[in-house]
């Protein structure tokens, strides 16, 4: 069957943008409706189609009735893909890429032109009610990760909408919170995230915050949205607003942003229109906006062909969700368990039959996405008791333990559940215990007030554990809960996240051990709420939330603090072993500067197959800035049959060593040493490599503002500030240094004039002309 010929292709948007009236141009830049952009018609003639855009960033939520953005509404029936956060302890960009084109077919398959995902936001604090839809605390993990999503998707003829950008990190009064960043915490970590998802993945649209970025709403943010995102990173797509996140709809045109969705009734379609014929804006800024418009409904009219006549394989969709949830599982604990005859072996995996119970509602009814724009409406959806059920072919022994409001009406107190639970667990060989957050608990909408499991979940713990040592936790959460009150009741634990609708399936594969377990943590677990980095200023108040912790975000504040931490970031177990071991390190230079190749082998030691990802780290050995004591610069997930070894290779650029000089406003890189960290988690480093680097010239322009120590290290007038200030300052070598040449030359340290300071100064500069 020939492919029909679209309705509108990209070689219709220079003819089509000078057809159209100033009116038609503002409209198509607010939606129809509250999924679809307009369309433009003239009689019987369609000049510009609409195309849909839904959620979801984990399976679609398209509602072909009335729509909403918090999830209320029905959607059509959807494959329900584990969340971003068990997506991301999967560290594998292969397996998001399937997971992407998999979501892009079923978009195909009922006319969605975008989606809306993925999200790229770093995870500052575990509170944040919205981290389910985050992959990451590290901005390489998560601009990894989302690149691979958003190339998945495209590779289908559907687009992404990469969010929420920016600095959009919880949801406590996030439609006009501002957040405060400092340049540098905002370059190096919240949007070196969106960055590299841009750079690697190039998503057709990305989607502004709702919050303001130190003091400005990102969807009226030059600086954001033309500065940096055009400018700087060369991206040309369309900028779409969240929904309902304008302010000011001239403003916001002018900043750079696209598409105001959903609609307005043509309200700020007005104001554009007033907006050019008053002479506020010129009427090439709206052609610009309208351009980028016409471009992305080319790509989806040319991408999607006609709804409805792509197949999808559920089945396949299916099995994809049920390996993906497999793969995000994180074996955090398999300590040895002593038997009756004396052995001791680890629990986990087990044999599942009869003298296996499970205990806790979540195993009855699971919880396996988040609420809000994101809930979908699932194609099937199977408990842990169903799915064990099939595998034993009869029922498994099941009490529930504590009641949830999802789950079934029941008139037992909390007393009379937790007895028949500890009745059923001492009569069993091994309890898996399943434990998590209620749905109540966190959302989108609004943030956690702590990070602990339900006071009665742990209560049924250590009653199931007082009567049966041999308990498998296994926890099902959308962020991070602490485990150190706990887990010595526990031989087993696996976090599961939010694995979506066949994670009971992938869940119980590896607990049985037909999946070895591979997840390592995207996101560090505290010991405690108080330790986490932002705990002193987070949510914020009175209209600004200050990033106080600035560059210390996630690992990078308990390793550089030495800080004691439940499990660290990158950490995950395996039913085998590995050994990282023969790093190299090799400095190159070519075009782009100096580069380093790093070398590392990695052996399966152990007796079955698996997979282990290997981590790079970074440190600047000797800085002269405020910099993390590591931070995460590439990582290989290695699938190795048992005593089987692989040599992997990675190459470190300019960029993996720099930081964001906020005087110089660029990358840059100090010369001297630089330590190569190589392991299996930010606390488990195999090997410790060295290398020197030239770096960049980084001497700053001459000021009167300029320190004596700056002064003295510059390499055109060091040798005669250093003579005219002495050398024999004695003890007041250090207070001098920091003295500006203003107040050396007013306190008559140094036997020249202000106005000869001026001159120092012009001569010292001359060189940067």
């Amino acid at each position: 069957m020939p492919t029909p010929t679209p309705l509108f292709s990209l070689t219709d948007v220079d003819a089509t943008l000078a057809a159209l009236t100033l009116e038609e141009k503002a409209s198509l830049l607010s939606g129809e409706n509250f999924w679809t952009t307009k369309a433009v018609t003239r009689g019987a003639e369609t000049l510009v189609p609409s195309i849909w855009m839904t959620d979801g960033p984990h399976g679609l939520r398209k509602q072909d009735g009335v729509g909403d953005h918090l999830g209320l509404g029905d959607s059509v029936p959807a494959t329900c893909f584990p969340t971003a956060v068990t997506l991301g302890s999967t560290w594998d960009t292969e397996l998001l890429h399937e997971v992407g084109a998999a979501l892009g077919r079923e978009s195909r398959a009922q006319g969605v032109g975008v989606l809306l995902g993925p999200g790229a936001n770093i995870k500052r604090d575990p509170r944040c009610g919205r981290n389910f839809e985050y992959l990451s605390e590290d901005p390489v993990l998560s601009g990894d990760l989302a690149a691979a999503i958003i190339r998945g998707v495209q590779s289908e003829g559907v687009g992404t909408s990469l969010k929420h950008f920016a600095a959009n990190n919880q949801e406590t009064d996030r439609m006009r919170i501002s957040a405060e960043v400092d340049a540098r915490t905002l370059r190096e970590i919240y949007l070196a995230s969106f960055e590299r998802a841009i750079a690697q993945g190039d998503p057709w649209t990305i989607m502004c915050a709702y919050n303001r970025v130190n003091g400005v709403y990102a969807s009226q943010n030059e600086w954001l949205l033309s500065t940096v995102l055009r400018k700087e990173w060369g991206w040309d797509g369309l900028v779409v607003s969240d929904w309902g996140a304008v302010r000011d709809r001239v403003a916001a045109v002018v900043a750079g942003l696209d598409l105001e969705m959903p609609a307005v009734e043509g309200r700020t379609d007005a104001e554009i229109v007033a907006a050019v014929r008053n002479g506020e804006i010129d009427e090439s800024v709206v052609d610009a906006a309208v351009r980028n418009v016409l471009v992305l409904v080319a790509r989806t009219v040319e991408g999607a062909g006609a709804a409805g006549t792509t197949p999808v394989d559920h089945p396949a969709h299916q099995a994809l969700a049920r390996r993906a949830a497999a793969a995000g599982a994180v074996l955090l604990r398999n300590v040895p368990v002593t038997g009756p005859d004396g052995s001791a072996a680890p629990l986990l995996p087990l044999t599942l039959d009869k003298d296996v119970a499970f205990i806790g509602e979540f195993a009855r009814t699971p919880r396996y996405q988040g609420a809000g724009s994101s809930q979908v409406n699932p194609t099937r959806l199977r408990s842990a008791l169903e799915v064990a059920q099939e595998l034993l072919g009869t029922a498994v022994p099941f009490a529930p333990g504590f009641a949830i409001e999802e789950g079934p009406a029941t008139t037992a107190s909390g007393a009379e559940l937790l007895g028949e639970a500890v009745t059923l667990a001492q009569s069993t060989r091994t309890v898996v215990l399943y434990l998590g957050l209620p749905a109540a608990v966190e959302s989108e909408g609004f943030d956690r007030t702590s990070i602990d499991l339900p006071a009665d979940q742990v209560t049924l713990l250590e009653a199931v554990a007082a009567v049966n040592p041999r308990v498998v936790v296994v926890l099902s959460n959308g962020a991070v809960v602490t485990t150190s009150g706990w887990q010595s009741a526990a031989p087993a634990v696996v976090e599961t996240w939010l694995s979506g609708q066949e994670g009971a399936a992938g869940v119980l594969d590896v607990l049985t051990g037909a999946v070895n377990p591979s997840g390592k943590l995207a996101e560090t677990i505290p010991v405690r709420l108080e330790d986490v980095p932002s705990f002193g200023s987070f949510p914020g108040g009175l209209g600004s939330v200050r990033y106080a912790e600035g560059l210390l975000v996630g690992y990078r504040w308990y390793d550089t603090r030495r800080a004691p931490v439940a499990y660290p970031f990158g950490f995950g177990l395996s039913y085998t072993t590995f050994e990282i071991d023969q790093v190299e390190a090799t400095v190159s230079s070519g075009t782009g500067g100096e580069a380093v190749e790093v070398r590392a082998r990695v052996t399966n030691t152990g007796q079955r197959a698996g997979a282990e990802v290997v981590q790079v780290y970074v440190s600047d050995s000797d800085s002269a800035v405020e910099r993390p004591q590591q931070e995460l610069k590439a990582h290989a997930r290695v699938e190795l049959a048992p005593g089987e070894s692989r040599v992997v290779s990675f190459e470190l650029g300019h960029r993996d060593f720099a930081f964001w000089h906020p005087i110089l406003e660029r990358w840059t890189v100090e010369g001297g040493e630089f330590t190569i960290n190589v392991g299996s988690s930010s606390r488990d480093i195999a090997a410790r490599v060295r290398v020197c680097l030239d770096g960049d010239d980084i001497t700053l322009p001459v000021t009167l503002a300029s320190t004596a120590a700056d002064l003295r290290r510059h390499p055109v007038v060091g040798d005669e500030f250093t003579r005219l200030l002495g050398t024999d300052l004695g003890q007041m070598t250090a207070m001098v240094d920091d003295m500006p040449l203003e107040s050396l030359i007013s306190m008559h340290l140094i036997p020249i004039t202000r106005e000869e300071g001026f001159e120092l100064a012009e001569r010292a500069n001359a060189t940067r002309a």
